[in-house]
């Protein structure tokens, strides 16, 4: 069993040497498990993000609530992605491959360290959040347009 295991990561291998395709879809999964574990550094802040205790419930617990403040991250990221792809500048600027590189995973915005004044009372109203839209500028010494934030 342990020669077949083998084989087929030499086989892999060789696809992957030869695949750019592949190397890609390698790469593109790598680089989303890089942001997730770049999410839960910021999310999970204290003790540098370890998990303190050797007990399993209280380890169980920390991975949960991890994946469930990454999820609801994701979550209002998203619906400001979906605000800010309503407007219309922003819609005809982007082609169907930067639609494709979205992704509601990140976390610039977050305070780990600050205070946050939540409102249970009231829904999150993303409409009155002032978004700067998108700057055209030349790019250094080639003459072509792209995107700065």
């Amino acid at each position: 069993m342990l020669e077949v295991g083998r084989a087929q990561k030499t086989i892999f291998v060789a696809w992957y040497l030869r695949l750019r395709d592949l190397q890609r879809e390698v790469e593109e999964g790598l680089n989303v498990m890089e942001s997730s574990n770049g999410a839960n550094s910021v999310i999970a802040y204290e003790k540098a993000g370890e998990i303190a205790s050797n007990r399993r419930d209280e380890q169980e617990m920390f991975v949960l609530c991890l994946r469930i403040l990454q999820s609801a991250l994701v979550y209002v990221n998203t619906l400001m992605l979906q605000d800010v792809m309503d407007e219309p500048e922003w819609a005809d600027l982007l082609t169907p491959a930067d639609r494709r590189g979205l992704t509601p995973l990140f976390w610039s915005h977050v305070r780990p360290y600050g205070d946050a004044n939540l409102n249970m009372a009231a829904r999150l109203n993303l409409a009155s959040a002032s978004v700067p839209g998108p700057r055209i500028a030349e790019a250094a010494g080639h003459g072509l347009p792209h995107q700065t934030a």
